[in-house]
């Protein structure tokens, strides 16, 4: 990193507040909308159980600009594109408020995604080179506050904008505070880039992005798209191809998207195929709850939205937990047993019905939120903590890809089984809804108890040789 003048004091205590906003804007978002589908599904006379598209078009676009983000902001500057982001994530959620068709509104999504893709690395990037390395720690926990305050606030907040106003409102409100960080990054933002151009591996950033694309539209095929199996297979057999192409060929690059020397550090390569497949089960819980309380059980949208708040709290609760566990049983015996649990408790959802009393309903959401949030802060750490300085920020970038590929990859997943489930059943009757539930939690429950193999792999000792700052925990 080059020298450079030390900041005024003005610009140094706003920096944080400004990646802040971008920060709780695109957590809210995130968890906003699950509450809204069903309402949202019966404004465009779309299947409740169909709307899945609508989340993964925002995962996906994120998932597939992560990679170039870092390249971006280094050939533009940190002020011009994050600046950018935010206008592109506000206009997205413009046009997903005026959508009137589903297509109209997966195009929306794609659009805010964008934004959402450059926002949270370029954030990260413009801390990571404004201050020394010494208050890193301090600053970082600061912006992280408002991305935990999002999943707490987002479905209550989106129950609620449903019941009283209408589900456009979700998207509306990105608008004001759009425009406040727009104003805050023009004013505050200084224009930093890295000590030199580096070349971008476009040809490998196209077939890694070809595959993650193909391999989702195959997932989707199976659901909302209802595509005949020899063309998923065909598109999923085409996602695997480029996905090998990509791994040859990065193999004799010297300077590829990701480097497949990154999986001779045993604990990175557990910790992937680990996040990979754990995340498949996890990932699809903030779509498949909201569903199934409004669907299968006729809660209203508030009701739903305030039934995910222990969910949301336990999450934030188990975080503080973590480490301290961690450090006295390790990364195996915690990863493995947690997985375990995580599974049966996902599974524990497919025995919900309209007899299940409220209160048990609100703890096995609870120990949801605290185990699923165990299983992020471990998993995310035990990935990182191996690799050299020269490895993790290309290690960090592909454990963001794979998270969110992985969340994108679950809520296919999910939602293809629920429509399986839902066609098998003999007509459409609330026990034939809520029963294609019952049967898709347990089935994700079983998907999440498999990664626990991969975890086993790990020594007892791995972890415990290197401590390493835990920012980089979060989900």
């Amino acid at each position: 990193m080059p020298d450079r003048a030390p900041l005024d004091p003005v610009t140094a205590r706003w920096i944080p507040w400004v990646v802040a906003i971008a920060f709780f804007m695109q957590s809210l978002d995130g968890t906003i909308l699950n509450t809204a589908l069903p309402a949202m599904a019966r404004s465009l006379a779309e299947d409740p159980l169909r709307m899945q598209g609508v989340i993964i078009a925002y995962m996906l676009t994120v998932a597939l600009l992560i990679p170039a983000s870092g390249w971006i902001a280094d050939r533009f500057g940190t002020k011009r594109i994050f600046f950018s982001a935010i206008v592109l994530f506000s206009f997205g959620s413009l046009l997903c408020a005026m959508a009137n068709s589903l297509g109209f509104l997966i195009l929306a999504r794609v659009i805010q995604g964008l934004g959402g893709a450059l926002m949270l690395p370029v954030g990260r990037l413009v801390v990571l080179r404004a201050y020394p390395r010494s208050e890193l720690v301090r600053i970082m926990s600061f912006i992280t506050i408002p991305g935990l305050l999002g999943p707490l606030l987002g479905p209550t907040l989106g129950g609620w904008l449903v019941e009283i106003l209408t589900w456009h409102w979700i998207f509306l409100l990105n608008l004001p505070v759009g425009a406040l960080g727009c104003y805050a990054v023009w004013k505050y933002i200084p224009d930093l880039r890295g000590a030199e151009r580096t070349r971008f591996d476009t040809p490998g950033f196209l077939l890694f992005g070809a595959a993650m694309v193909l391999i989702t539209i195959a997932m989707e095929g199976l659901g909302e798209l209802h595509l005949p199996h020899l063309r998923v297979m065909l598109l999923l057999f085409a996602g695997m191809a480029c996905l090998a192409a990509y791994w040859l060929r990065a193999g004799r690059d010297p300077e590829p998207l990701f480097s497949p020397s990154l999986f001779r550090v045993r604990t990175f390569a557990i910790g992937i195929l680990g996040n990979l497949f754990a995340r498949l089960g996890s990932g699809a819980l903030p779509f498949l709850v909201p569903l199934l309380l409004q669907v299968a059980l006729g809660y209203s949208p508030a009701q739903a939205g305030m039934s995910m708040i222990p969910l949301a709290a336990a999450a934030m609760v188990a975080k503080s937990v973590a480490r301290p566990l961690i450090e006295r049983l390790g990364y195996r015996i915690v990863l493995t047993g947690n997985t375990l649990l995580l599974g049966l408790l996902l599974a524990s959802l497919g025995l919900v019905d309209g007899q299940t009393p409220y209160a048990v309903l609100l703890v096995q959401l609870a120990l949801l939120g605290a185990v699923n949030s165990m299983q992020f802060t471990a998993m995310n750490t035990v990935t990182l903590i191996d690799l050299d300085d020269a490895s993790a920020s290309s290690g960090n970038s592909l454990l963001s890809v794979v998270a969110q590929l992985s969340l994108s990859l679950g809520v296919a997943c999910a939602g293809a089984l629920l429509g399986g489930f839902t066609a098998a059943g003999n007509s459409d009757a609330v026990e034939s809804t809520l029963g294609a539930f019952q049967l898709t939690f347990v089935t994700i429950g079983v998907m999440a108890m498999l990664a626990a193999a991969i975890f086993l792999q790990l020594a007892p000792t791995d972890g415990r040789r290197a401590r390493r700052p835990e920012e980089h925990v979060e989900s």
